[in-house]
């Protein structure tokens, strides 16, 4: 009987990342609940904390103020996203040195194959461990790592024993851990198809699984075959080293609403120049622009257009956007710019117009 063959797949995923490089570069935030975020006497929400702060239930995206009411005691810092960066690229220097094939999900964390590695004998367990040590010593930063025969278990393998974690979920265990595990931990069903689910009576991976090819299909469409392989924890996704980057986008929420609509078209028009220069650096240009919206009341709107050229610094189409929108009859809370529909060819004309931008 033939033996199946498996990838070997490590997901690397730093803990607490931002507060931890605070720490780092910081000896007296060491050993302090540490928030990275908007100050406690704003609007902004935090971006990450340290494990001291999460003790007192602080987590990522919560309102800064109500951080400040569970720990008052807390310190919190202003993001520094260049050291965040300096720090995610020797990170990712040390992966290339395992693997070529790395698949970057954000600045702190990403997927290695490491089938093809000789390196302790093949053992990927071995390699996570000694990427982790690696990391540590160069770094000075604390990794979890999940290792395991696809992408999906992978990722869930990374946060079981966090922080400093390693654990290993192998081809054997693989069916029986998707079997236990809830529908809405599952990868690519969210919280619509989670609750739909559920009203099915469908809750575990168990449950997913007493349903035929057929069935799913009737439920779910097209997504079928996907849920009844990853109940199975089959997942057929490779790493991929040459991710498509499918949108860019910047949004701001300022502090205290803002009404003027001149005042609300300058700051679209910053954003758009952020957005742009994002697409830049990654030599792209963008042919759709989608400008968002949230009011004072929470209400949220969003226009796009997909123009036949490139979009540029273009403040009539902004003007064009907002219009019978409510923008200078009700007040702003938060202003966002998208880019999209992304190709991979630059326009001449818009590197200068960005270089004036920039210069003045």
């Amino acid at each position: 009987m033939a033996v199946a063959h498996h990838r070997k797949i490590i997901h690397i995923d730093m803990d607490a990342f931002f507060a931890a490089v605070e720490q780092r570069d910081s000896p007296q935030y060491r050993n302090q609940p540490i928030i990275v975020g908007g100050s406690p006497f704003s609007r902004g929400v935090v971006a990450t904390c340290s494990y001291e702060a999460r003790q007192y239930g602080i987590h990522s995206a919560m309102p800064s103020a109500h951080a400040y009411r569970l720990c008052p005691q807390a310190i919190f810092v202003k993001p520094r996203f260049e050291a965040y960066k300096a720090a995610s690229n020797h990170i990712r220097k040390i992966f290339a040195a395992y693997t070529e094939l790395v698949e970057p999900l954000s600045l702190d964390e990403a997927y290695l194959d490491v089938s093809a590695a000789e390196i302790f004998q093949g053992s990927a367990t071995l390699i996570a461990k000694d990427i982790k040590a690696t990391i540590k010593q160069q770094v000075g930063l604390i990794a979890s790592a999940g290792v395991s025969y696809n992408k999906f278990l992978a990722k869930l393998a990374s946060d079981m024993d966090k922080p400093d974690g390693l654990y290993l979920i192998t081809p054997a265990q693989g069916p029986e851990f998707a079997e236990k595990l809830p529908v809405n931990k599952f990868h690519g069903i969210g919280k619509v198809t989670a609750a739909k689910m559920q009203a099915l009576g469908i809750h575990t991976g168990k449950d997913l699984r007493e349903l035929s090819l057929a069935a799913l299909q009737q439920y779910f469409g097209k997504s079928a075959a996907h849920y009844y392989d990853i109940c199975r924890g089959v997942d057929h996704r490779p790493v991929n080293n040459h991710r498509v980057t499918k949108s860019v986008g910047v949004e701001t929420t300022f502090q205290q609403d803002i009404s003027s609509r001149e005042e609300i078209l300058r700051h679209l028009q910053d954003l758009l120049e952020q957005a742009l220069q994002k697409a830049a650096d990654k030599q792209l240009s963008a042919y759709t622009l989608t400008v968002k919206i949230k009011f004072h009341n929470f209400v949220q709107i969003t226009r796009s257009r997909t123009l036949p050229h490139t979009v540029t610094q273009a403040y009539g189409l902004l003007e064009e956007l907002i219009k019978n929108t409510g923008v200078g009859e009700s007040s702003v809370r938060l202003l966002g710019v998208t880019l999209s529909s992304l190709q991979g060819e630059l326009i001449e004309q818009r590197f200068q117009q960005m270089d004036l931008f920039r210069d003045f």
